[in-house]
């Protein structure tokens, strides 16, 4: 009977066991599915209240240096704008898609991305304008709205492989096709206007004396630079040898010239690229300086490219072997140099192009591996010099306040000493 017992006992147990096991392996799916749930339904908050990066804490040199160069922000597509609003794409089915029928959410608009953007220019209106000779097309970012505009090949020019961009201050529109082997001209309303090709081979980099009225195209086929007229387009002298194949080495002759550049005193900054040096000119042609040679570490050069000149005539060299940046003032003395290879904020990766809004005191970079355009705000002398006075003021204060605290402290201790010392025997 014990014996039986027992057994029935095991049954039931054994029973109970598979029925609790059953009734897990049901639950367990859904438990599974709802942590997922869970996790989604977390990830996609987390995603829409996701804050803005701050990018104002990255400077140049580090701190408790007095900041010259601040980080304010990259450009590369609409793509940024759509993800700060957090809009996202909703994935739709192949055959909505096949058959047009997908909702407004769910088509892809503006498909558009930098791919290998080259020269740059900035608007009276604080527009960023950077050429694309992959996409073919001229992207136009706005740092306010962060709105992209485009202007396209077959729709406001025909554009075969641009590189150069300038602008002049009424809001002209420069651009060099070296396939085309001429230079565009658009006027503020993006309307093309005008074309110059007088003597050009490879039209590459373009900066505009808006004083002296002269425009600069360098020529890397040439070992040239053309200098025309801004307003008439009459070319008027060229700037060294050609017909020696990149061979010269000598004062005042290029081997490839790319990145140009002018100054408030109207000279004229060029990098003789193979040559791995700037040279300097006056607004007549006449050779002023060479400074630089080849070499890994600052202050030399490995294939410059672009240069440009800050509110108070720093000199901004890009070198595209090292991917680095460097600053020298009028004399040529280094200031600081910050980059390197990498995709990082402030670093490059292919970095072809730099220029100058004197206006609102920004740098611009243009690289062309992860199609990307930096801004970086310059902080001038006069600024710099304020800031460093506050600092000094403040140290003042603080020595000022621990300097009267110490005796207030002292005599409290003098106090306390007196009532807690024992009487004389």
């Amino acid at each position: 009977m014990f014996e039986l017992q027992n057994s029935k006992a095991s049954m039931v147990q054994a029973a109970t066991a598979l029925v609790l096991l059953f009734a897990f392996a049901l639950a367990s799916p859904m438990c599974a599915f709802g942590g997922d749930k869970n996790k989604k339904n977390a990830a996609n908050s987390q995603s829409q209240t996701r804050k803005v990066i701050d990018y104002s804490y990255i400077v140049w040199p580090n701190p408790p240096a007095i900041p010259r160069i601040r980080y304010v922000n990259w450009y590369a597509s609409d793509k940024q704008k759509r993800s700060l609003e957090g809009n996202v794409q909703k994935k739709s089915k192949w055959m909505d898609r096949l058959a047009g029928t997908q909702t407004q959410e769910e088509a892809f608009t503006l498909p558009f991305s930098l791919i290998q953007p080259n020269g740059l220019a900035v608007d009276t209106k604080g527009r960023i304008y950077t050429a694309d000779q992959k996409v073919g097309a001229i992207f136009i970012f706005d740092p306010e709205t962060k709105d992209v505009e485009l202007m396209k090949h077959g729709a406001q020019g025909n554009f075969t492989h641009i590189i150069g961009l300038a602008m002049d201050d009424n809001d002209r529109l420069f651009v060099s096709d070296p396939i085309l082997k001429h230079v565009l001209v658009f006027n503020a309303q993006h309307k093309a206007e005008d074309v110059i090709t007088n003597g050009m081979v490879h039209p590459a980099e373009m900066a505009i004396d808006t004083k002296n009225r002269l425009l600069y195209v360098s020529d890397v086929d040439l070992d040239q630079v053309l200098v025309f007229d801004a307003d008439s387009f009459k070319l008027l002298r060229k700037i060294g040898t050609t017909g020696h194949k990149h061979e010269l080495t000598t004062p005042g002759d290029f081997a490839k010239p790319t990145g140009v550049a002018v100054d408030e005193d109207g000279n004229l900054y060029v990098c003789d690229t193979l040559n791995n040096r700037i040279q300097v000119f006056d607004a007549d042609g006449v050779f002023i300086q060479a400074y630089g040679k080849n070499g890994d570490a600052p202050p030399n050069f490995a294939r410059p490219k672009g240069v440009a000149i800050d509110s108070d005539g720093h000199i901004w060299v890009a070198d595209g072997v090292q991917d680095r940046v460097q600053v020298f003032n009028k004399d040529w003395q280094l200031l600081i140099t910050f980059g390197g290879h990498g995709l990082l904020p402030g670093q490059f990766s292919g970095l072809v192009n730099i220029a100058s809004d004197n206006k609102r005191n920004r740098i611009i970079t243009s690289e062309i591996f992860p199609g990307r355009v930096q801004e970086f705000r310059y902080i001038t002398d006069a600024e710099a010099d304020k800031l460093s006075k506050e600092r000094e003021a403040q140290r003042t204060s603080n020595a000022a306040q621990k300097k009267d605290a110490a005796p207030a402290t002292a005599s409290t201790a003098n106090a306390a000493g007196q009532t807690t010392a024992p009487p004389p025997k």
